[in-house]
């Protein structure tokens, strides 16, 4: 018994130093391994997805909107400013797409295309109007797209004021020998009511009064819209119907404002649609817009069409084409209208500045003609740049992530001299001026608290002192920023709806701030804080004394959304 427990202790000896040579070394190799991991781990940022500049080494909370922290993209070495590198697979998922800038050939230069729409001519429109007081007895127009021919019937009503009008034309028939003033007088009244020498005359003849009478169309074309059913009572001079004669239409396009000069009044224009497209239609310009639409930045350029066969239809899409200006240039740089992003005034690209790797940074560049899905390129790249063609706002969204220059992510230095403009302020109004500002810092509280009444009462006592600002000598700038600041604060205060009230409180920051970032000599600390996400995501500023941010244009809902964008002393 002694000699098998002797064995059993020698057994288990054995196993032990076994087990231990075996997987000792392992155990430490594993150790090491999560150390390193840990170590790796220490090195990933989270950033907030609608504030990007947020970047914490942990996960948790976004400090302004209070949304969940997402992971950001490591950054790369060596890598400038503004540049963004991209992983294989983003670059994957996104479909991004790049290709090289070339020059264009002068055929293709000298073409400019446009893209519109077929319109009914509004000079060859007309109503058909009811010449009399009356009730519709029977419409003959039953829907729209109908074709009428002039002297065709429309319709039949009942005139009750016609009804006199008959008896004193009988009544006067009888006296036309004695008085021929009178029965003329008589027979031109029922003329005015677009009545016919055979209608007047049938109703002499008969001695008889009519109650109903027909309308007649005085144009031929199509009825583009039925403004009056059977049954309606209708005034005189009200519209029936509005026929448009289509064998003449209106071709509009939209020209982008670098291509005006392009164009004038008796140009050729060729115009081909969808519907016809080995088809050409010979038109020419007879209209250029005088004003420019400020939030495509287009005019509008007009042809008249003949349409005797009918074949445009109003609606239908049409492509124009006119020859340019630039048929003495040799080549011209040309990009693809997928690579360009529009933000107002400018226009941006996303170009790769390492060809080895997926870096890129945005570039601002200088746009002429179009030429269908191509644009000229007149400035901001060169001959074999290589651009972002398929996916540039997937390109500039990961821009943003990463908290660089992206179009939807200004930069702080942007947002400062957007507002920093310089103006002359003399003592005597910067005293008058800073004597306002306890009044706005109240209705700004007031906003956040979302207290529509206070709001009123004291945008109505921040004003008053702005008014007492003497105007004498202000330059017009400084004029025009202090005259709109009241504007907004009369009619801050002189409504109640809480949402009206923050719209106004919008362009007042903007003025205000104008001002405010000129004052000088002052102690304490003015902040300027902006929220990205007010004034229908495009951000919005207001003036603070506590660093602290308190939102004044959702109040509750988002108390802490925003950041200090700059800071100044304050009196």
């Amino acid at each position: 018994m002694n000699k098998n427990i002797i064995y059993i202790a020698i057994a288990v000896v054995v196993g032990l130093l076994g087990g231990w040579l075996i997987f000792g070394g392992s155990s430490e190799e594993s150790m090491t391994d999560k150390h390193d991991h840990s170590t790796e781990a220490e090195g990933q940022m989270w950033t907030c997805s609608m504030h990007p500049q947020i970047m914490q080494p942990e996960p948790g909370d976004c400090p302004i909107c209070g949304m969940d922290l997402i992971p950001a993209e490591s950054g790369a070495d060596g890598l400038a400013m503004n540049e963004i590198k991209m992983t294989k697979n983003a670059m994957a998922l996104a479909n991004i797409q790049t290709s090289i800038v070339r020059t264009a050939s002068i055929e293709d230069e000298n073409i400019i295309s446009l893209s519109g729409k077929i319109k009914m001519n509004e000079e060859e429109n007309a109503v058909q109007a009811s010449y009399f007081d009356g009730r519709i007895e029977r419409l003959n127009v039953n829907f729209e797209g109908q074709e009428v021919r002039k002297g065709q019937l429309l319709a039949t009503i009942y005139a009750p004021s016609l009804i006199a009008a008959q008896q004193e034309l009988i009544t006067a028939a009888s006296l036309k020998e004695s008085q021929p003033s009178l029965y003329n007088a008589v027979r031109n009244k029922l003329k005015l009511w677009k009545l016919s020498e055979s209608q007047i005359n049938s109703i002499e003849e008969s001695g008889k009064v009519k109650e109903n009478f027909p309308i007649y169309a005085t144009v031929s074309g199509t009825v583009s819209d039925k403004m009056a059913a059977e049954g309606d009572y209708v005034k005189q001079g009200q519209p029936i119907v509005k026929v448009s004669n289509l064998n003449s239409v209106w071709a509009e396009f939209d020209a982008y404002e670098n291509q005006i000069s392009d164009f004038k009044k008796g140009q050729k224009i060729e115009v081909t649609t969808n519907a016809y497209p080995n088809k050409e239609f010979d038109a020419i310009i007879s209209f250029i817009a005088p004003m420019l639409n400020t939030q495509t930045r287009t005019v509008t350029v007009r042809a008249n069409l003949k349409n005797s066969s009918g074949l445009l239809k109003p609606g239908m899409f049409v492509t124009g084409k006119v020859e340019g200006k630039t048929a003495n240039i040799k080549s011209h740089l040309t990009i693809p209208a997928s690579a360009v992003m529009w933000t107002g005034e400018r226009s941006l690209v996303y170009i790769k500045t390492n060809p080895n790797e997926p870096v890129f940074e945005m570039r601002e560049v200088t746009l002429s003609n179009r030429n269908g899905d191509v644009f000229t390129v007149t400035s901001g790249l060169k001959n074999g740049d290589e651009i972002v063609t398929n996916g540039t706002f997937s390109v500039d969204a990961a821009a943003q992530l990463q908290g660089k220059k992206s179009m939807m992510n200004q930069s702080a230095e942007e947002n400062k001299k957007m507002m920093a403009m310089e103006l002359s302020l003399s003592t005597s109004f910067q005293e008058q001026f800073v004597k306002a500002l306890p009044s706005y810092l109240e209705l700004k509280d007031a906003l956040v608290a979302s207290d529509a009444e206070k709001v009123s009462a004291f945008a109505k006592a921040t004003s008053e002192k702005m008014k007492a600002i003497t105007q004498t000598n202000l330059d017009k700038m400084l004029k025009s920023h202090l005259s709109k600041s009241i504007e907004m604060l009369d009619a801050i205060a002189s409504n109640s709806d809480l949402e009206n009230q923050r719209s106004h409180f919008v362009i007042l920051n903007e003025n205000l701030v104008a001002i405010v970032m000129n004052l000088e000599g002052l102690d304490d600390t003015l902040y300027v804080q902006k929220c990205p996400m007010a004034n229908d995501n495009e951000g919005a500023v207001w003036l603070s004394l506590e660093e602290e941010i308190r939102n004044p244009y959702y109040g509750d809902a988002m108390l802490t959304c925003g950041s200090v964008i700059d800071s100044l002393p304050y009196h």
